[in-house]
């Protein structure tokens, strides 16, 4: 059974984006509604952040900060200035319908006269025990090396990367500051990776290739100390000690939910309008790596949840929903129409 009252704008997701979006869309008494998810294998309320344990490029920390515990000051930081948080994750949605109808996994269904769809995309694991375990312990695995290469646990040890495509060679490339050599691990005998970037890192002096390769295991109790490799042909098993390895198999955007109602990009990903994450449907906009296949960064996703919230506000505002915008001038705040907010 519906509420009577629909809300201002739901919030699906529970990362930077949608944390951020929380904050803008709370400050400006929009009084958000926020599904943050459940835990669902390695998927959990927060995103990707949540197995990492530092992280040195967030602005504002001069020191490290973990994964979980900058989602926990981003979520008290929304909660503080007034989003309300359901833990829950969203089956599913009726975008069609006005004021669309959000549908979560337990709760009754409710309505919403704006969406922010900030789901992420989770990463694609090998599906090993251990590797998994390490991830999400802080043991030396990770599916990001721009984010987690730098840190001092990699630094100085041979690093292992998995995968084929131009990210595994970005992620190799980039790893070669901080590892003492790094190891491309390939199940096939060449890449898919543009050639151009496969060159690149096959000419480097510090990256190697073990090609017809694979991972069956991931060696180590606290922290990584080795793999268990299998030749694809042969299947002969070996050992390779390593500091560190990345899996860079592929993300897959979180859509599923949303059942083919809004445009996706060839990958899979939400399409917004370029500089923009209004959607193909009026009223839903979108945020953070569930439209970005390219940066995948907290801080990317942060500002294009704070995008997505004023996209959200000026809409409503348009309509006759919720507070009018205010700009922030030299002179102080001042109400904006919604078309002049848009310049």
């Amino acid at each position: 059974m519906l509420a009577e009252r629909p809300e201002n704008v739901v919030i699906i997701g529970s990362g930077p984006a949608a944390w951020t979006a929380a904050i803008y869309a709370s400050r400006a008494n929009l009084n958000p509604l926020v599904f943050e998810g459940e835990p669902v294998g390695t998927e959990l309320p927060g995103g990707q952040l949540m197995l990492t344990t530092d992280i040195e490029n967030f602005p504002g920390f001069a020191e490290a900060i973990s994964g979980p515990e900058l989602m926990d000051r981003m979520k008290a930081q929304a909660v503080h200035h007034g989003a309300r948080v359901v833990g829950e994750l969203v089956k599913n949605v009726s975008l069609s319908t006005k004021p669309f109808i959000i549908t979560p996994n337990y709760s009754e269904p409710i309505a919403a006269h704006a969406v922010i769809v900030a789901t992420g995309a989770a990463a694609t694991w090998l599906g090993l025990l251990n590797e998994l375990r390490l991830a999400k312990s802080g043991g030396g695995v990770s599916a990001c090396a721009v984010c987690d290469g730098a840190i001092p646990f990699f630094r100085h040890k041979v690093l292992a990367v998995v995968g084929g495509g131009d990210t595994a060679m970005e992620e190799a490339m980039y790893l070669t500051k901080f590892g003492s050599e790094v190891v491309i691990i390939h199940r096939r005998d060449s890449f898919r990776a543009s050639k151009v970037m496969a060159n690149r890192v096959l000419a480097h002096p510090k990256i190697r290739v073990l090609w017809n390769t694979e991972v069956v295991d991931v060696l180590g109790g606290h922290e990584i100390r080795g793999l268990t490799l299998s030749d694809s042909r042969t299947g002969k098993e070996s050992t390779l000690d390593v500091g560190g390895l990345f899996v860079a198999i592929g993300h897959k955007p979180n859509t599923k939910f949303l059942q083919g109602q809004l445009d996706l990009t060839e990958h899979g990903y939400v399409k917004v309008t370029p500089w923009r994450t209004e959607t193909s449907v009026p009223g839903v906009y979108a945020a953070g790596d569930v439209i970005d296949d390219y940066y995948r960064q907290a801080i990317t996703s942060a500002g294009t949840g704070c995008m997505a919230a004023l996209e959200a506000e000026r809409w409503l505002a348009h309509h006759g929903i919720g507070e009018s915008p205010v700009l922030e001038t030299a002179e102080g705040p001042v109400p904006a129409t919604p078309e002049s907010s848009f310049e």
